[in-house]
């Protein structure tokens, strides 16, 4: 028969310094009583060690506290070391949580840590980033940011979800960042854009795919820029930061820009650009929708860059990490890195299987040349390790990099060749703008030769639609095309880089994302060709100008004129001075004025001056009239005909 403790139900009194019960209801509701206490006449069998661990240890606790209490509330006739002890203990314990604290937070922000302890579940990133120009600053530098530690606290357990996701699982790969903190506070506290950077060389290295791995150089003048506008500075490449510049993406990776807003600084104006090829309109969107233009917009991969295969070999081809002397290596390197693999440590089995081939294809040099190939087969596992990581779906093509325009869209976002504003001016698509014109040399060229182009011009070099239009201003069956005054033209279009019109970074390259064709025909093509001093004659007459003779008509065909009749400096460098244009119409400032004496204000009377050239409100070619120009400044009821006004 079980024995057990019955729970009283009531109080309990105290004697003899412990508690006891009076009495015990005979009806308990539990069967072990708390208190241990029980009835005399009930037997209490197998509890007796329950009973005394359980008031040992109370005793054991009671006497631990007690000892504490006296440690810090010593007697008032202790010595005063005693006294003074706890306040000791006290300090050497703030002491040892402080340091102990500082070395944890230091660990914590070191790169050891986010690399392996807690950012194992991406070994791509790391991996890309001991490779970076950042490689020495630490990962909290700019995705923490500098700044008072209890800002930076702040700024760790707002991204406490972070370290959940991460010990729960609670992610997908490939993995894609959701937020930064703004370049503001991150990459200006090092890199100052008021600080003015002078043009530097670049030189690139690119291999060809042939028996030889042939070296081509491609050698840029890159114009950095930079600076402050107050100083007459603010141009080149970060212009884009000195300048407030808006713009509306519609894909997480912000690849796809139909929308610009730019707020120019130094001419205090403010132009809208929208993709004629989208069809969006800018009054649909919401301000709140618009990002701000900062250094991330660029140099989103700047720490964590994958090359692609072309990129790398290339690249360790120029370090010597693999010699050029091998025959076929570059196209058999980026073959090897570009294909699929079941696994990583399949494909590097699989890259040793490059001795076999070139045992079979190329024994006598194998033969000699056996550590060669062994370092060659050695670089590309690196640059393996460095670049695919299958588990975690991240190689050179899951993230874009929007530096540069070469693999991905980058600059082409935006200048493009078709954002336009209202006026049909682009942002600008121009070979110089960001860097010179680029040179490329061979093995067997023994110099390079690098354009500077400068202010010294023609006036249509500078529009923004230049790139778009000069494939139809050159007519090579034109003998008095002036294009050549300047540039060698011969092998116009071809790649060989044997003159200025055959440059094969131009015209060699499949630009994808630079799709002109949307400006070839129809209204846009109207609206950008009028921005030409003169019609090209490799076009077809629009036909709804030919129905009246323009100035290109009256010119050219009726009068016979020559280009030197009207351009006294050769090559022209803009339109002609106004002095040209009276010696024919008026011959005299007087009957220039004369010509149209029947407007109110007269035209030629007040626009007469350097600063307003005829050309301003007389197009050589289009469909305007020479009053339809007044209305681009002014109000057309103001402008009164008198002749037609004395007629009613």
């Amino acid at each position: 028969m079980l024995n057990f403790f019955l729970v009283c139900q009531k109080k309990p009194y105290k004697s003899k310094g412990f508690s006891c019960y009076k009495e015990c209801h005979p009806f308990a509701k539990m069967m072990v009583c708390k208190s241990n206490h029980r009835r005399p006449s009930e037997r209490v069998e197998n509890y007796s060690h329950v009973r005394t661990n359980s008031r040992a240890k109370g005793i054991s606790m009671k006497r631990f506290f007690r000892r504490i209490r006296q440690f810090f509330y010593p007697a008032p006739e202790a010595t005063r070391w005693i006294k003074m002890l706890p306040y000791v203990v006290l300090i050497a314990l703030f002491i040892i949580v402080l340091i102990g604290g500082a070395y944890v937070w230091d660990y914590t922000n070191s790169t050891e840590f986010c690399g392996s302890a807690c950012h194992g579940i991406h070994p791509g990133e790391i991996a890309a980033y001991q490779t970076s120009p950042h490689a020495e600053v630490r990962c909290v530098e700019c995705h923490i940011g500098r700044a008072f530690i209890g800002n930076q606290v702040s700024r760790k357990i707002g991204e406490i979800r972070h370290v959940t996701a991460a010990a729960f699982k609670n992610y997908e790969y490939p993995l894609q960042v959701k937020s930064m903190r703004p370049a503001r506070e991150v990459c200006e506290l090092c890199h100052n854009p008021d600080k003015f950077s002078d043009d530097s060389q670049r030189v690139i290295y690119n291999y060809s795919s042939d028996n030889q791995n042939t070296l081509e150089r491609t050698y840029l003048v890159m114009k950095t820029g930079g600076g402050t506008v107050r100083e007459g500075l603010g141009d080149g490449i970060h212009w884009h930061i000195k300048n407030k510049v808006l713009y509306y993406a519609t894909d997480e990776s912000e690849q796809e820009i139909p929308y610009v807003k730019v707020f120019d600084e130094q001419y205090s104006a403010v132009y809208e650009y929208v993709d004629v090829s989208s069809d969006i309109s800018p009054f649909t969107i919401d301000e709140t929708d618009l990002k701000e233009m900062d250094c991330i917009t660029c140099h989103n991969r700047i720490s964590h860059f994958f090359p692609n295969p072309e990129e790398a070999v290339d690249s360790a081809l120029s370090r010597n990490l693999i010699s050029s002397d091998i025959p076929e290596i570059r196209r058999k390197a980026v073959e090897a890195l570009s294909a699929s693999y079941e696994s990583k440590e399949k494909a590097l089995r699989d890259f040793d299987l490059l001795r076999n081939y070139y045992r079979d294809n190329h024994a006598d040099f194998q033969q000699d040349h056996i550590d060669e190939i062994d370092q060659a087969i050695k670089a590309i596992k690196e640059i393996y390790r460095q670049t695919v990581f299958p588990d975690q779906q991240v190689d050179w093509n899951t993230h874009p990099n929007n530096l540069g325009h070469m693999t991905d869209p980058g600059c082409f976002r935006c200048h493009d060749g078709k954002h336009l504003d209202y006026a049909g001016y682009a942002i600008r698509l121009e070979c110089n703008l960001c860097h010179a014109i680029p040179a490329i040399t061979g093995p067997e060229d023994l110099e390079t030769q690098i354009l500077i182009s400068h202010e010294q011009q023609p006036k249509s070099h500078h529009n923004p639609n230049w790139i778009a239009l000069h494939r139809f201003v050159y007519d090579e069956d034109d003998e008095n095309e002036y294009c050549s005054e300047c540039h060698d033209v011969s092998n116009f279009g071809e790649a060989d880089n044997s003159s200025f019109c055959s440059n094969s970074a131009c015209h060699h390259q499949t630009w994808e994302n630079v799709q002109l064709d949307y400006l070839d025909s129809g209204e846009t093509f109207e609206q950008i060709v009028r921005q030409l001093s003169h019609y090209p004659t490799t076009v077809d007459p629009i036909a709804a100008w030919v129905e009246e003779p323009d100035l290109d008509a009256i010119h050219r065909e009726q009068e016979e004129m020559l280009c030197e009749d009207c351009h006294t400096e050769w090559p022209p460098m803009g339109p002609p001075s106004n002095e040209i244009c009276i010696e024919c119409h008026g011959e005299t400032l007087q009957g220039f004025e004369e010509l149209t004496a029947k407007y109110e204000s007269n035209p030629h009377d007040s626009h007469y001056g350097e600063d307003y050239p005829c050309s301003s409100c007389h197009p050589n070619f289009g469909l305007m009239e020479p009053v339809e120009s007044c209305a681009f400044c002014h109000v057309m009821e103001d402008i009164v005909n008198l002749e037609e006004a004395s007629s009613e």
